[in-house]
């Protein structure tokens, strides 16, 4: 998990690509919930966490540009 900080000092491009990935792990954790098999519960809170984390910084660099 990345701090704020180090996440406000990546590009929108390579904040996106860490959105992708961390959606990609999002629905292996669910699939995971489904099958019982999850060790981690609320490592599902986290991954969505970040992922608000990082859409509200990408919203706050493409606003700062315009």
């Amino acid at each position: 998990m990345k701090k704020t900080s180090e996440l406000r000092a990546l590009t929108v491009e390579e904040l996106r690509h860490e959105e992708k990935d961390l959606r990609k792990e999002l629905f292996n954790l669910r699939f995971q919930k489904t099958t019982g098999e999850i060790e981690n519960p609320l490592r599902i809170r986290h991954v969505r966490k970040n992922i608000a984390r990082i859409l509200t910084i990408v919203s706050e660099k493409t606003k700062a540009k315009s």
